[in-house]
């Protein structure tokens, strides 16, 4: 089977370049998840890998069923041994397979949003700490910032230089025990220890890196410290990493991950191969040029010129409201106006808000 009729030039060459480090820069609407698909069946098709070598780490898990099955398409019921999954799933089965060998209990718990909660109020309530004061949520978050920086509680009370963090490393350390003492793993964990049993157990790096000899990474730029380490470690014996993704669309800084680790791809990972992506199948030409001028005056970003064969299709239109009850007026007379004067239905329609409170206003005036 020809797999490589189906790609433009930009996704053949992503495909067909196999050795070394690799950075595909894929802007939006590109076709990256086929490029990805494409890449592993083209490695366990005309390359002959065996799937067992391949590594695929998505983010989410829908994502890495949909991976599955697009190989699958592509190659046959041939894909078994291969791993595709996200960081979290992936470090889970690792730690699974190895526990003995590294001296983990083989049974841990993996404790979720509601079993942390649990039991950092145990913790506060015990420290005689009131919720009210001190949010359980709030403080995980905090933990976890700190941990997928690698650092541990110890390192942590050790730099504390005030009240606040003193506080947090009390708590830091009283949460990490608990853990111990029932036997889990919190998702940081899954991907710290990891990290931590590489640096420290050349035996585990060396088997674990020798398994899996090709290694494709998804959202690259959503990628935090401890997922950086560990992903430079895995592929430090073989140098075999693909990593996809674009800075343009980093939006998770929120919740731990850096956009200087696509940034900074070619310096960590040196003779990288660098290939953009840039025809667009999903946008108009009107959309695809205004979302340009706006990205370009990002400070620092790796140059891309998207481009699209899509018809120019309609403006794009803004309107300027004093309120929000206005604002559901103009929705609704915009939907109004799409019905009555162009044909469409209700349920062409789709209205985006920012946060779930803006959504009030838009239901009174449809339902009015």
């Amino acid at each position: 089977m020809d797999l490589l009729h189906e790609l433009n030039p930009q996704q053949r060459e992503a495909v067909t370049c196999t050795e070394g480090p690799l950075l595909v820069l894929a802007g939006a609407g590109t076709g990256k998840t086929r490029v990805l698909a494409y890449r592993i069946a083209y490695l366990i098709g005309p390359m002959g890998i065996s799937p067992h070598d391949v590594l695929a780490v998505t983010f989410t898990r829908k994502a890495a069923g949909e991976m599955r099955d697009r190989v699958r398409g592509l190659v046959g019921d041939i894909t078994g041994g291969m791993w595709i999954g996200t960081f979290h799933s992936i470090c889970a089965r690792m730690l699974r397979y190895e526990a003995r060998s590294l001296g983990l209990p083989p049974n841990f718990t993996i404790y979720d949003e509601h079993d942390q909660a649990a039991l950092l109020k145990r913790i506060l309530k015990a420290g005689d700490r009131a919720e009210k004061r001190t949010s359980p949520a709030g403080v995980l978050s905090r933990i976890s910032h700190v941990k997928s920086q690698l650092i541990t509680c110890k390192e942590f009370s050790a730099a504390a230089s005030n009240h606040s963090e003193r506080e947090l490393a009390e708590l830091y350390a009283a949460y990490d025990a608990g853990l111990r003492e029932n036997n889990a793993l919190d998702f940081d964990d899954l991907i710290v220890i990891p990290v931590r049993l590489f640096r420290a157990n050349e035996d585990f790096l060396g088997r674990v890196s020798r398994r899996f000899r090709y290694i494709l990474i998804d959202e690259y730029q959503d990628t935090n410290l401890a997922q950086y380490e560990l992903v430079r470690l895995l592929t430090s014996q073989h140098g075999n990493i693909c990593a996809v993704g674009d800075d343009d669309q980093s939006i998770y800084q929120w919740r731990g991950a850096d956009v200087t680790n696509i940034l900074d791809f070619e310096k960590d990972f040196p003779g990288t191969t660098v290939i953009r992506i840039e025809q667009s199948y999903r946008s108009t030409k009107t959309i695809l040029a205004a979302a340009q001028a706006v990205i370009k005056n990002n400070r620092r970003r790796k140059d891309k010129d998207l481009w699209t064969s899509n018809p120019v299709g309609r403006k794009i239109g803004v309107n300027g409201v004093l309120s929000e009850e206005e604002e559901g007026r103009f929705v609704a007379g915009a939907i109004t106006d799409l019905v009555r004067e162009e044909g469409k239905s209700l349920s062409d329609t789709a209205v985006l808000y920012r946060t779930n409170a803006q959504s009030r206003a838009v239901e009174d005036a449809l339902r009015r």
